[in-house]
């Protein structure tokens, strides 16, 4: 598990590929996962606030994810109970419209067999967005399909979109979303974090 983990901190696989982007940024991985944690999170990719400041989720998104899960930051960012593996662990850039650009693909390419195989056996996982929940569910059918299927995954997977503000229109057409899933979802996040880690910090 160290290894992994040193091994996607000094990747710089996509040099050229930022280096070419209307941000033109270096690498940096943001990487956080330890062994054996209690619940998982595969989501897209960090943003530029991630990518200066080096903690996952650290930005508006991440602060509707929390309130989604009803756990604190300290909790969020506890590595010995908490997991978050996007598909790109760097910030992709934006393009010249000052969109963000996707995950590149060789980032789940290189890294995403090794990751999956070291984080088994995790009693929760949540699978945010379109480009997670193609790898990990298939989801060829589109978000909405698959996060309105969440019970087909529970309660050892849910399928959830993206905590971005932009999907606060679809917040607001699918309200089953909040009345229905949102207090499943909580409980199992309080379930299975009052549970023991075993765990050991490979650093």
């Amino acid at each position: 598990m160290s290894t992994l983990i040193q091994d996607i901190e000094t990747c710089r696989i996509c040099t050229q590929r930022f280096a070419e982007t209307e941000t033109a940024h270096a690498p940096r991985p943001v990487v956080w996962f330890r062994p054996n944690p209690r619940l998982r999170i595969i989501g897209q990719a960090p943003g530029l606030r991630v990518h200066k400041s080096g903690l996952p989720f650290d930005d508006p998104s991440g602060d509707r994810l929390r309130d989604w899960m009803g756990i604190s930051r300290d909790v969020f960012y506890d590595k010995s109970r908490i997991a978050i593996t996007p598909m790109g662990f760097c910030f992709p850039g934006y393009d010249a419209k000052g969109s963000d650009l996707p995950p590149p693909k060789i980032c789940a390419e290189t890294w995403g067999d090794r990751v999956d195989a070291a984080l088994t056996n995790v009693p929760l996982t949540l699978v945010v967005g379109g480009y997670a929940q193609a790898r990990h569910l298939g989801g060829k059918s589109g978000v909405t399909t698959t996060v309105a299927s969440w019970r087909d995954h529970a309660p050892q997977l849910f399928p959830l979109p993206h905590p971005s503000w932009r999907n606060t229109g679809w917040l607001k057409k699918n309200p089953w979303f909040e009345a229905d899933l949102l207090p499943a979802l909580r409980a199992c996040v309080s379930k299975v974090l009052a549970q023991p880690t075993h765990h050991k910090d490979p650093e």
